[in-house]
């Protein structure tokens, strides 16, 4: 059974940085790709970020290049999105999502494992 649990999510002031992770229970960690979604008041989940399982490979939404970045810790069993320059508009709820596979995905439909999320507040 496949168990991914966030933890790391704050209030935070615009400008700062955060780290949220993402602990999961599996069998061999380095089979899974791994997802960052998340999901603000009032709309849709969105796509964050992605990892290949061999780490080497990563893809971020448009919007947020060069501000957050995704990692993993095979030693660790952790995925980790480091989170620069919050605003506001970063504000949600944050789920990490697993599948098996070879590349990266970016459709949430993709994944068949997520975990109960963790929220991120910027505000002033």
């Amino acid at each position: 059974q496949v168990q991914l649990v966030e933890s790391g999510g704050a209030l935070v002031q615009p400008g700062e940085s955060l780290r949220i992770s993402c602990a999961a229970s599996v069998r061999t960690f380095t089979n899974y790709a791994f997802g960052w979604f998340r999901e603000a008041p009032g709309k849709e989940r969105e796509f964050v970020a992605t990892i290949s399982r061999s780490g080497l490979s990563t893809h971020y939404a448009d919007s947020l290049k060069g501000r957050f970045t995704v990692s993993k810790d095979n030693a660790a069993d952790t995925v980790y999105l480091q989170m620069n320059t919050l605003k506001p508009e970063d504000t949600a709820i944050y789920y990490c999502a697993a599948v098996v596979g070879n590349g990266f995905y970016v459709q949430a439909s993709s994944y068949d494992y997520w975990g109960q999320g963790t929220q991120v507040t910027v505000s002033s």
